[in-house]
């Protein structure tokens, strides 16, 4: 019996810091949440059953992660705990019950959890000077460079402590998680499992420009050090950051004894999938800092909070059948059709497979019973297959070798996991494109959706992104068709013709070219100044752009190179879309004054706003980088400036007021 019970915990505790490694190191979870969180239970309810086997290095006694390398190690000085997880209210009583065993009538805090990556903020005389993760509680990774990036964490605070140190939790949005995962998903890269992982991934890009791209957040909720006032209890503690200028844990409740906590848990619990981040459980502490300190903690967590977990929200249904989508660059995207099934407060009928991998990894076969979840509780997935539940009549999915839209033969490049139709006739692949082309970052036609572009297309009005251009020549038919209307038609029309005039940079990011983003369109426009100049543009000179690698380059290289895009780019030409670089008011375009200059804009602008000040300096072929170096050119000085200003005079940056800017551009 004692052998069994030995030979479990070290199965566990195997599993569980394998598990964990994949989790926090490797933003690469192969298991649920609550699937780890199983685990860890059984390991704890053993070795409180059996304490002789409880070890210094068990999962239970240590936090979760430890640092990878590439970053510079730190050394926190206060232990950056985890909590104590809980999976029933009973769980909560009791913790109340322990801590009235010692304290009081305490006041407790109760705070949503949020999913995400633990970091510590340090702040000296009032400025950022250093950010870490958690790590394995007593050293992380500096990610000060990569925290930056983050527009909620103050770079300078509102009073001038001689030393600040605050805890945070970064964060992706579900509304990013899911931007982020499906351009993936359409570029075949990396498809994330969940914001957490997403979220971690972006904050530990070796470079912060690549982070900067992925709309991090933050929520600050614990002072972990502090010097220069003193503070009594941790509510306190949260609206004193909220006058600082932090971004703190939204909807903090002050709680007066355990049962207001555990009505606070449910009222967090009832609101969870209607708030734009995902969370996965609510945190209880005791309000009172001496409270906590009379409580104490253990090796591993605090004896003053609890975090309770809530249910993974898992149904059962029947995976009908398996049929795949053709997005706008040509990749096959397998998608499970279900019997329908309510969950996370929707009822769910698709869900994403992601690629062939994902199917053989997990024996995914038409006519399984399967566990559906939602990642983030947005995307849809297959978490895992009932095989006890097979009859015999489950059929293994083929993945296509031709395209299901056109017929053409299906590739797969050796060290990506996607399949992609190489037809750039593709109707399947037209009508994304069409999508792409008109949408908000690109050539953004106000109230041209998905199913105005998918009715256009089945009607025959559009076969390509010129056509919309034409679409005024059928005006009267449109108007006729129902549910359009005069006054809808004339109000897309108009929009139509407005966005002939976009800039250049819109337009290379409409074409939708592999592996060229918003920032690259930018970049290119700037460098070419026009399509043209562009369409003649080798592959060595755009690898030259600052940013652009030999992937990227070709990408471009082998868009124009294609006649069936050039065809195209010329009926956009005949129809009058403008394809240079517009001149300013007031400045030949041949002049480019500020060629090969950086500037960093700091401080509020009176005249521009900061996106205006970075179009202007872009057009006239500057570039605008978030950060000070011995490299950058000027700094256009706003009121209130922040660190910038100091960091400029240290180096001896050249500074430029807004009317020596106006100056100079007029």
């Amino acid at each position: 019996m004692t052998f069994d019970i030995d030979k479990r915990i070290s199965e566990l505790k195997e599993q569980i810091e394998y598990h964990s490694k994949r989790y926090y190191v490797l933003d690469d979870p192969q298991i649920s949440d609550a699937e780890f969180d199983s685990l860890m239970r059984e390991l704890r309810e053993l070795e409180e059953q059996y304490p002789l086997f409880i070890t210094p290095d068990s999962p239970t006694q240590k936090v979760g992660g430890q640092p990878s390398r590439g970053y510079v190690k730190v050394e926190h000085t206060v232990k950056m705990g985890s909590l104590n997880d809980v999976f029933s209210i009973d769980d909560v009583r009791a913790f109340g019950k322990r801590v009235n065993e010692v304290i009081p009538d305490p006041e407790y805090v109760a705070e949503r959890k949020i999913d995400g990556l633990s970091v510590a903020l340090e702040y000296r005389n009032g400025r950022l000077v250093r950010a870490a993760t958690r790590g394995d509680g007593y050293t992380g990774e500096d990610v000060t460079a990569n925290i930056r990036t983050v527009s909620q964490v103050p770079a300078k605070i509102k009073k001038a402590l001689p030393l600040l140190v605050v805890r945070g939790e970064v964060y992706l949005s579900k509304k990013s998680f899911f931007e982020t995962n499906k351009k993936n998903e359409e570029l075949g890269l990396k498809i994330f499992s969940n914001p957490r992982n997403a979220a971690a991934g972006a904050l530990r890009q070796l470079d912060a420009k690549i982070t900067a791209q992925r709309n991090l957040e933050i929520f600050v909720f614990n002072i972990q050090q502090i010097e220069g006032m003193s503070i009594k209890d941790h509510y306190s503690g949260l609206m004193f950051l909220d006058e600082l200028g932090f971004k703190i844990i939204e909807a903090p409740v002050l709680c007066k004894d355990i049962d207001e906590a555990i009505e606070q848990i449910n009222d967090i619990g009832n609101k969870r999938h209607d708030l734009p981040y995902e969370i996965d459980g609510a945190v209880i502490k005791v309000n009172s800092f001496e409270q906590r300190l009379i409580l104490g903690e253990t090796t591993k967590a605090p004896k003053w909070a609890v975090a309770y977990k809530y249910p993974a929200e898992e149904q059962e249904t029947k995976l009908v059948d398996i049929i795949i989508n053709v997005g706008r660059t040509g990749v096959l995207t397998p998608n499970a059709v279900l019997e329908p099934v309510r969950i996370a407060g929707s009822v769910v009928r698709r869900a994403t497979l992601h690629n062939e991998d994902i199917i053989r990894q997990k024996d995914i076969r038409i006519g399984d019973r399967v566990i559906i979840r939602k990642a983030g509780d947005i995307i849809p997935e297959v978490v895992s297959v009932l095989i006890e539940k097979r009859n015999g009549d489950e059929r293994r999915f083929e993945f296509p070798k031709n395209c299901p839209v056109c017929g053409e033969t299906v590739t797969r490049t050796q060290g990506e996991a996607v399949h992609r139709c190489n037809n750039n006739a593709c109707p399947a692949r037209l009508i994304r494109r069409i999508i792409h082309f008109v949408s908000r970052d690109a050539m953004n036609i106000d109230g041209f959706g998905e199913a105005l572009v998918a009715m256009f297309s089945e009607m025959g009005y559009i076969e390509s992104a010129a056509d919309i251009f034409s679409l005024h020549e059928k005006a009267k038919e449109l108007k006729k068709i129902k549910g359009m209307g005069e006054r809808s038609v004339d109000k897309l029309l108009d929009a139509i013709e407005k966005s002939k005039d976009r800039e250049l940079d819109r337009l290379i990011f409409a074409l939708g070219i592999r592996n060229i983003g918003q920032r690259a369109s930018k970049l290119l426009a700037q460098r070419f100044k026009n399509i043209d100049l562009l369409i003649q543009a080798e592959i060595e000179d755009i690898e030259q752009i600052e940013d652009f690698g030999y992937i990227m380059a070709k990408s471009v290289y082998d868009y124009f190179k294609d006649e069936n895009n050039i065809f195209e780019i010329d009926k956009l030409r005949a129809q009058g879309i403008n394809m240079r670089i517009k001149d300013m008011p007031g400045e030949a375009l041949e002049e480019q004054i500020f060629e090969g200059m950086t500037f960093v804009l700091t401080g509020s602008l009176e005249k521009y706003t900061r996106k205006e000040a970075q179009d202007i300096i872009e057009k006239l072929g500057g570039r605008v980088s978030g950060a000070i170096s011995r490299t950058t050119s000027y700094l256009l000085l706003g009121s209130e400036p922040g660190s910038k200003y100091d960091k400029a005079v240290l180096l001896g940056v050249k500074i430029m007021n807004e009317e020596e800017f106006e100056r100079m551009i007029s």
